[in-house]
């Protein structure tokens, strides 16, 4: 069955760049952005683990740790981090998970159970091991966000889809078209105007299926 919002992310114990890490022990108490690529040295993927590492900081306001996972060996994720640095001027501080073994490829639907790595692979042996997932506390997984080998990602939304879950675990709300922080928020159908107005003061009747609030703090 295909992995779907709401599911327990899968569990696996794994190699990486910081050492061995049980998954769900390392996400702890706070939020996970699992982010997957193909193969180590190709150009998107350089530039998608240069964004990450800039925004580092921007993960670590938020409560989130960040993780990749490359279709290779913990010694080319070295490597390659010397690449990802001198391209993005940042440090790579997150770890990159060794899945040689497809087995996270495979736990997370990226790639059909039977698959394997040909001799000589190329990056399109792998090419659907392109996805990210935000993981909240409660270990489900909260977005799932699928590229094709040619569009880098954009983190700025990434950020901004975080933003939105984080604020909807809190308040009884839901994010516009968008939406970016401090914006207007809407109201959740499972709440009435009357007890939106007592929990959250003004509140802005568009359709009675359509009521806006500022954003809570």
């Amino acid at each position: 069955m295909a992995l779907r919002i709401n599911d327990v992310a899968p569990n696996f114990t794994a190699e990486t760049t910081h050492g061995t890490i049980d998954f769900h022990d390392w996400i702890g108490d706070g939020y996970a952005v699992l982010f997957s690529h193909p193969k180590d040295f190709t150009p998107v993927c350089t530039t998608e683990f240069g964004a990450v590492a800039t925004l580092a900081d921007q993960f670590a306001a938020r409560n989130t740790k960040v993780i990749g996972v490359s279709v290779d060996s913990v010694e080319d994720h070295k490597q390659w981090s010397k690449d990802i640095e001198t391209f993005s001027g940042a440090d790579v501080t997150f770890p990159i998970i060794d899945d040689s073994s497809l087995t996270v490829a495979k736990a997370y639907d990226m790639l059909p159970a039977e698959a394997y790595l040909p001799d000589g692979r190329t990056p399109n042996d792998t090419a659907t091991v392109r996805t990210t997932f935000i993981i909240g506390p409660d270990k489900q997984v909260k977005l799932m966000l699928i590229y094709p080998m040619t569009v880098g990602r954009n983190f700025d939304e990434i950020l901004r889809a975080l933003d939105s879950i984080q604020a909807g675990a809190k308040n009884p709300i839901a994010t516009p078209a968008n939406w970016k922080q401090g914006d207007d928020v809407i109201v959740a159908n499972s709440v009435t105007t009357e007890d939106a107005k007592a929990k959250f003061g003004e509140v802005t009747e568009i359709f009675p299926y359509l009521r806006t609030i500022k954003a809570p703090e």
